[in-house]
């Protein structure tokens, strides 16, 4: 097969139906794991298999998921994932979101392959490839470190223990996981800088805006995560913060949401963290990250 050309035709994959549960068989040999939902599946399986292979030798590729996000296919290599269409023509790492149920499905596959995975481990799906991040001399990843006191302060809302060590949160009041973590910062004892950015768009600018704008801005965040109306004023000052709040995103490429910076030093963390793993990044011990 030609992997530079086009998706195949109904004529190939009609072909390919007789000699599906071979091919599926060739794929298992690989090591590869092939989730296939019928037999026209496990071809195109293989198809995609064979161009990785010749696309992307570097890559390990540890399973493929051809059917729950047709025409995309799940790649998992190793601890990341990435995603390619069924003419293995066209990849795509970076984050997918369900827009019905306003849920990051990349992020949920992620947390499923490892728990401890960073969340926004996916935009760098590719890592051991093209795409990897660059090592320092010593051949470890450097982490990430922004300055938070480049931001304003206005645009944030500060809640939690007023004499913990201080945590930057950038968030979206309509991502799941962010209400999540807005808990287990509770429980974690931290003082929080939540900062909102919109990541779900216009309706998550509108309710960041709202939640900023209103009289007890603290009261209004925690209804905003529940889905409960919010009494407050159409617009502010300090609403127009949140365009800051955004550029800082942007600039650092905080793709996803929720990200959390240590206020000291601006060490970063991506993704959902239960409370002990945020005290600990909180005071900066070892495992902080984990």
């Amino acid at each position: 097969m030609n992997f530079s050309n086009n998706r195949p035709g109904l004529k190939v994959r009609a072909a390919h139906i007789s000699l599906a549960i071979a091919s599926a068989a060739a794929v298992l040999t690989t090591g590869v794991s092939v989730v296939t939902a019928m037999p026209v599946q496990a071809a195109i399986a293989s198809d995609v298999v064979q161009a990785l292979k010749l696309r992307l030798p570097k890559t390990p590729i540890d399973a493929l998921d051809c059917t729950s996000f047709a025409p995309w296919c799940e790649v998992v290599s190793g601890e990341t994932l990435f995603y390619i269409d069924e003419a293995a023509r066209y990849l795509f790492v970076g984050r997918l979101y369900d827009m019905e149920e306003r849920r990051d499905v990349t992020a949920t596959r992620l947390l499923e392959l490892n728990p401890d995975l960073l969340t926004a481990g996916a935009a760098r799906a590719a890592g051991r490839s093209e795409v990897a991040e660059q090592p320092n001399p010593a051949g470890k990843v450097q982490p990430q470190k922004v300055d938070p006191a480049k931001l304003p302060e206005e645009g944030a809302i500060l809640w939690g223990n007023p004499k913990g060590v201080k945590l930057v949160v950038f968030s979206d009041f309509q991502c799941g996981y962010c209400k999540r973590l807005a808990g287990e910062l509770l429980k974690a004892g931290v003082r929080v800088e939540e900062r909102p950015i919109s990541i779900f768009g216009a309706a998550s600018r509108r309710l960041s805006e709202s939640v900023l704008c209103a009289k007890d801005q603290v009261k209004a965040l925690h209804a905003a995560y529940d889905g409960k109306p919010i009494s407050s004023n159409t617009s502010c000052k300090e609403a127009s913060a949140l365009d800051a709040n955004e550029a800082f995103a942007r600039a650092h490429n905080f793709a996803g949401t929720p990200v959390i910076v240590r206020a000291s030093d601006g060490a970063v963390l991506h993704g959902y963290r239960d409370a002990a793993t945020l005290r600990r990044f909180a005071k900066g011990t070892k495992g902080e990250g984990r």
